[in-house]
């Protein structure tokens, strides 16, 4: 895999000057004993099987996708009340694999030596329907490829490890996205729908042929001290982007990709809206971010569905292009509303905060011209950004502006003076004094003190986990857990 060296360089200059702050961000799992693995989950097994068990070859040349589809499949059987779970352990080596689905309470777990690898045979990909709320493929019209690590209708799915990887090896993707010659939209790495509870934690990922994670049309969600990485010119490899979601927590996560680090969305133009599935109630919080194309946190494009409740905060970021981006258009209808920054460390970004009302793509040319989304009640404070371009761009939509833009205590040293450093239309809002550059006209309206952010607790917020064990036989081939 090969990285562009100077933002990882910029970041782990940066990561090693806020040592004492970082150090607590990687949750690696407790220490263990000989033979046994230790994990934090929201629930603990009672049955337990490796992935050798059912044929698995860790070769990185033997395709293992009948034995992950054989294992899951089998230890379905505990996923019912009263069958205590099950987990899958994935010794260390090579494991070759074509798309597979997870079953209900469930964990998949990866040795720290364990490499999941995407299958290249595209023809190991089934094809499977778009997604309801976007009426096509993300990429192309029709349907997509299933995703590496899949499932619907689930409830209570773990998948962590102590840092073992999962890679997409996307390279062959990108290149055939590249080049016009995929038939469909590629696959995430993982996408799970229609579920309750999923927590991914203490992974690696490399490498997507899209997005990383996909959680759509689900609640109660942890993604919690994963690192996610893809060359920052590989398409469209978003890092977390959570769909038509509710309750979700994102946090300690490390993302470099070619697309946003987080995207929130809820469906495109009139499939979203006929769909009408939100995403509210998420926090994203320390969250170390490179994406020189693309946001730190992206809202929408696609938020058809509608967006509410996001709250950020502690975010650090090198070489992106923006801090903060709202993406809509006419036509999506739904709002972006109630979201709330604070505390970001930028350092070379284009734009702090990007903001716009005129973001074209559309699935088709069936969307509804009346639909003019609402965007309001947005916060940002206590920002300090070094080597920006322009500190914003705000741009709202002519007769329904941005309102309730609330900006506070924020410093953007630019590389260069310029005439107008923020870019302003159709924008409604106040600011404090302390905001450097001086906002444009529209956002001057006197301000005192922070900024709004919500001080109640999330019921993500109070999601307890259990500390589990998992005894790994020399062999690696089996065990007993509790």
């Amino acid at each position: 895999m090969a990285l562009d060296a100077s933002p990882i360089l910029h970041l782990l200059l940066l990561l090693a000057a806020s040592a004492s702050a970082v150090a607590g961000r990687r949750h690696s799992a407790p220490a263990s004993g000989a033979g046994q693995s230790m994990y934090l989950a929201p629930s603990c097994r009672a049955h337990t099987a490796s992935l050798a068990d059912f044929g698995g070859v860790g070769d990185g040349t033997t395709s293992n996708t009948a034995a992950f589809r054989s294992a899951v499949d089998h230890l379905s059987q505990y996923s019912g009340e009263g069958g205590g779970g099950a987990m899958l352990y994935v010794p260390a080596g090579k494991w070759l694999t074509g798309p597979f689905n997870l079953t209900s309470h469930f964990t998949l777990f990866l040795h720290s030596d364990a490499v999941i690898l995407g299958s290249q045979d595209i023809s190991e990909w089934p094809i499977i329907d778009p997604l309801p709320s976007y009426g096509r493929g993300r990429d192309r019209i029709g349907g997509r490829y299933a995703s590496l690590i899949g499932g619907s209708n689930l409830t209570d799915v773990v998948i962590t490890g102590n840092n073992g990887t999962i890679d997409g090896q996307g390279a062959t993707w990108w290149s055939k996205f590249k080049s016009g010659k995929l038939k469909y939209t590629r696959g995430y790495l993982m996408e799970l729908m229609h579920s309750d509870t999923i927590f991914i934690s203490n992974l690696t990922l490399l490498n997507s042929p899209a997005w990383n994670i996909h959680p759509v049309y689900s609640s109660n969600i942890v993604v919690q001290g994963v690192t996610i990485l893809a060359p920052t010119h590989s398409p469209n490899t978003d890092g977390i982007n959570p769909d038509s979601c509710s309750h979700v927590r994102i946090e300690d996560c490390y993302i470099v990709s070619g697309d946003d680090c987080v995207a929130i969305k809820s469906g495109w133009d009139e499939y979203g809206i006929t769909y009408a599935m939100p995403s509210q109630h998420i926090v994203v919080r320390r969250l170390t971010c490179v994406s020189p194309t693309s946001a730190v946190i992206a809202l929408g494009s696609e938020m058809s569905g509608g967006i509410q409740d996001v709250r950020a905060e502690d975010i650090v970021a090198v070489d992106s292009e923006s801090g903060v981006r709202i993406k809509t258009a006419v036509g999506r209808g739904a709002y972006v509303k109630d979201v709330f920054v604070r505390g970001m460390t930028l350092t070379t970004m284009k734009w702090v905060f990007w903001m716009t009302g005129n973001y074209k793509s559309h699935p088709d040319d069936k969307y509804d011209p009346n639909a003019v989304p609402v965007v309001e009640n947005i916060s940002y404070q206590d920002v300090v950004a070094t080597g920006v371009t322009t500190a914003a761009r705000l741009e709202g939509i002519q007769g329904a502006p941005f309102k309730g833009i609330c900006i506070a205590n924020v410093t953007a040293t630019l590389t260069k003076s310029r005439k107008y450093p923020w870019t302003c239309t159709d924008v409604e809002g106040v600011s404090s004094s302390d905001v450097t550059p001086a906002p444009c006209q529209p956002l001057q309206g006197a301000h005192d003190g922070a900024c709004p952010f919500p001080t109640d607790t999330l019921p993500i917020d109070q999601l307890t986990l259990q500390q589990c064990a998992y005894d790994v036989p020399s062999t690696g081939t089996g065990g007993g857990g509790n």
